[in-house]
């Protein structure tokens, strides 16, 4: 489970990171501007944003990333004890509330509930090679140091060979498994998925096959 965590609050963000990282994988930003650049870069399965935070709230955050049909799971902490805030941000879409100060065995039955809630599932990775390891849900390949993001179709292609190690597949066999009939691809945009694909996961792992095609290794 990956989780973004925006709490500007220096004591509280290391101590709420560092319990959470023992059961999830854990981002925290200390501001909203911190926190969209987390979104940026990959997707979460679950937010916890404070509302009092450098530059705009928490709640306003939500709000924006609500518009652009941001949908993932958020729970709002605060240390306001009235009921305005608390509509705000369920009006914003947050599923959960809660008021600091907090026992963080407390929040971690809210995340627990929230997996339940929204089938949250554990992540499954993919062994690549020995330092490689590809996280489908992250669309992210890490080698325990970096952590790589994948788009969309990049991941789809790497999810296709990988469930048909050295076999020889043509270009047409990877279009038409993976792109809809009415948004075929170039064949200069597939070698692109193909080229960046292999700056990932090295070159040695999709073998060209000239006219005929690729092979995963």
């Amino acid at each position: 489970m990956k989780i973004l965590l925006m709490e500007d609050d220096p004591v509280l963000g290391d101590i709420v990171t560092d319990y959470l990282q023992q059961y999830y994988t854990t981002h925290r930003a200390f501001d909203s501007a911190e926190a969209l650049e987390f979104i940026d870069e990959g997707s979460y399965d679950l937010f916890i944003f404070d509302i009092n935070v450098p530059g705009k709230s928490g709640i306003a955050l939500l709000a924006e990333l609500r518009d652009f049909n941001d949908t993932t799971p958020a729970i709002i902490i605060t240390a306001y004890a009235d009921t305005v805030h608390l509509k705000e941000s369920f009006d914003v879409g947050a599923h959960d509330y809660i008021r600091k100060p907090f026992e963080l065995e407390e929040l971690r039955l809210r995340i627990e509930k929230s997996k339940i809630l929204f089938h949250i599932e554990q992540e499954v990775p993919v062994k690549l090679s020995e330092k490689l390891t590809y996280y489908p849900k992250k669309n992210m390949v890490g080698d325990g140091t970096n952590e790589m993001n994948l788009r969309p179709k990049e991941c789809e292609i790497l999810e296709y060979f990988i469930a048909h190690p050295h076999k020889l597949i043509s270009q047409d066999e990877l279009v038409q498994n993976i792109w809809e009939f009415d948004a075929l691809p170039s064949d200069a945009t597939l070698r692109s998925y193909i080229r960046n694909l292999r700056e990932v996961i090295g070159v040695e792992k999709i073998i060209t096959q000239r006219g005929l095609g690729y092979r995963y290794e």
